[in-house]
């Protein structure tokens, strides 16, 4: 377990405490216990919440229609949760910089196929040093990016739900042209907000989740409520679930079909605490979903129904290490997508200052 390095206690300086303990008469001893008190309510309450179980189709479409945030940002948006990360947000986030460390959270581009690659990087030198008359390196990449084998960044135009995009965009603006609303431009100046690291594997216990695993919002707000750290709006959450640790324990195998990952649920916890941005070493769903009829639940409530920007097969195993030796799990997070006009996504490298 991460220790957290600060606490905020509930009164703001000294005066104010001597004041109350004289206003009530307390003793030193009496008011410190009341003081930790109010700190036990404000960290462990949101583990007493309540969230929809999100377990079937009916549930999520119910979940749906109540909680959209469609129009939340005006009918033209085409940022979603985005917007809640303001100027102020940034400089707050900017001031967690503490050691300067920078820690990449990109796995490395697979380029030869494997159970979980079924399309790797294909990378093409044209000018090597290889010849005595060449005067510079130069090569040529294409990359299928969304799934599960390279980091990517997923534009809200990339999950239709019943002909319409996020904010209620016909899915007919996208064309073999590309997206004409809410493509990865919408985000082409950079998400820069602050990181939560979530390590839901080490949280139980364990070195990787195994395939199936579902993240509850329950297991969510529990986690808070042990670490004593408050998602708040604005925020980029990253989920380790260990994929890649497994991968390299027991090797590849296809997380397309079998894998660890965020149950329906999460997305109303997410929506509880205005996250911006929710990243994973996966997919971000889990798979098999555990409900008839509906595959992928979780990017269609994020992206369509919220607005919410996915970071999917990010590799957080260096952050792991880095958030244990600063002792904390927040930090400067900071993303930008490729200016591809009319993308339905982005490969990325996000990055983590500490």
């Amino acid at each position: 377990m991460i220790v957290i390095d600060r606490i905020d206690w509930p009164w703001a300086d000294t005066a104010r405490m001597l004041a109350c303990m004289r206003a009530f008469g307390m003793s030193f001893w009496l008011f410190s216990l009341l003081c930790l008190h109010a700190c036990a309510v404000t960290y462990a309450s949101p583990g007493r919440e309540t969230f929809p179980r999100l377990g079937t189709a009916d549930e999520i479409e119910n979940f749906k229609a109540t909680s959209r945030n469609w129009g939340r940002w005006g009918p033209h948006d085409e940022r979603g949760t985005v917007n809640l990360i303001t100027p102020e947000t940034r400089k707050r986030a900017a001031g967690l910089v503490r050691s300067g460390i920078t820690v990449s959270l990109a796995h490395a581009l697979e380029t030869a196929p494997a159970a979980d690659v079924p399309y790797p990087l294909e990378h093409q030198m044209l000018s090597t040093g290889q010849s005595p008359e060449s005067v510079f390196s130069a090569d040529k990449v294409a990359i299928a990016y969304h799934g599960w084998s390279h980091t990517h960044l997923d534009a809200l135009c990339h999950i239709f739900d019943k002909g319409k995009l996020y904010n209620g965009y016909a899915q007919e603006l996208v064309t073999m042209a590309g997206c004409t609303a809410a493509s990865i431009q919408s985000v082409q100046d950079g998400i820069f907000t602050r990181g939560v690291f979530i390590d839901m594997a080490s949280f139980r216990g364990v070195p990787y989740l195994e395939p199936g695993a579902p993240i509850s919002a329950d297991d969510l707000a529990l986690w808070e409520q042990r670490t004593g750290v408050l998602v708040e709006p604005g925020d980029a959450v990253v989920v380790r679930t260990g994929r890649w640790k497994r991968r390299s324990a027991v090797g590849p195998w296809d997380v397309s079909m079998h894998s660890a990952g965020l149950a329906a649920s999460s997305a109303a916890w997410f929506k509880a605490r205005g996250v911006s941005l929710v990243a994973t070493d996966v997919g971000a769903d889990v798979i098999p979903s555990g409900i008839p009829g509906v595959a992928m639940p979780v990017h269609q409530l994020l992206i369509n129904t919220l607005g919410i920007h996915i970071l999917d097969d990010v590799d957080p195993e260096a952050l792991m290490k880095r958030a244990a030796d600063e002792r904390r799990v927040t930090f400067l997070f900071e993303v930008a997508p490729l200016a591809i006009a009319g993308g339905t996504g982005s490969p990325v490298n996000p990055l983590a200052i500490f």
